[in-house]
């Protein structure tokens, strides 16, 4: 299976990169690296109509709660950092979990290289997939964003009229929410005490916007930093 994917990925990401453009063979690389010691879960080939595939990361659970689709942050992969622990707890925790490759820019890249350039092909892999979940048989999706992952997923929410997730965890979103007319679901904003400055600039921001999303809160993760090293399981 991961060698199967690793091909299909390969095939589909020979493209050298431009300057400020989205790295397929950075993409590949990532693959490269994760799925030879993948050790929970499965390596899955996500389809993206019009677009290229992507790797996503699969763990599935007997009668879950629900099932979480994860979203990583800048330049990393889908195993990386607590994203992958997450992905991996939670499945301890009896919920399934689905991480996806995200669209990277190449290893110097900063913030403006993402977007707006890679933000289409972004909020495609999120439809792509909860598509993918739902076609699994999982009716109760949640979507888990973290930092840029977060700017991602408010992108996807202002241009998806109608989406299919039950909630959605918003980890470490670096200044406040976008547009959210579009969020009919309750909404928990977490962040670190000691996250990004930007990211706790905005937190009265943040808070003030949950306000009138039902059910919605914000919590601050005592001790934390952006990436929630030494509190995952707390988090």
């Amino acid at each position: 299976m991961k060698r199967l994917v690793g091909i299909a990925l390969a095939a589909c990401m020979t493209v050298a990169p431009a300057a400020g453009a989205q790295d397929y063979q950075r993409e590949q690389r990532w693959a490269d690296q994760i799925l030879p010691s993948l050790v929970v879960g499965d390596a899955v080939t996500i389809k993206s109509p019009g677009r290229r595939d992507f790797l996503g990361l699969y763990t599935g659970t007997r009668g879950p709660k629900a099932a979480v689709l994860l979203v990583h942050g800048t330049g990393v992969h889908p195993d990386h950092g607590v994203t992958g622990v997450l992905r991996a707890s939670l499945a301890e925790a009896g919920l399934t979990t689905l991480s996806i490759q995200m669209p990277v820019a190449g290893a110097v890249a900063k913030v403006e290289d993402y977007y707006p350039a890679l933000f289409p092909d972004a909020v495609e892999r999120i439809r792509a997939g909860a598509r993918w979940l739902a076609e699994k048989g999982h009716p109760r999706i949640v979507l888990l964003s973290h930092s840029m992952g977060s700017w991602m997923s408010n992108v996807y929410y202002e241009q998806t009229a109608n989406p299919p997730f039950a909630a959605w965890i918003c980890m470490g979103l670096t200044g406040g929410f976008g547009e959210m007319g579009n969020v009919k679901v309750p909404v928990l904003d977490l962040y670190g005490e000691h996250d990004l400055a930007p990211v706790l600039r905005a937190d009265w921001r943040r808070r003030f916007t949950l306000g009138s999303i039902d059910g919605s809160k914000q919590v601050k993760i005592a001790g934390a930093d952006h990436h929630y090293i030494g509190r995952e399981k707390e988090l």
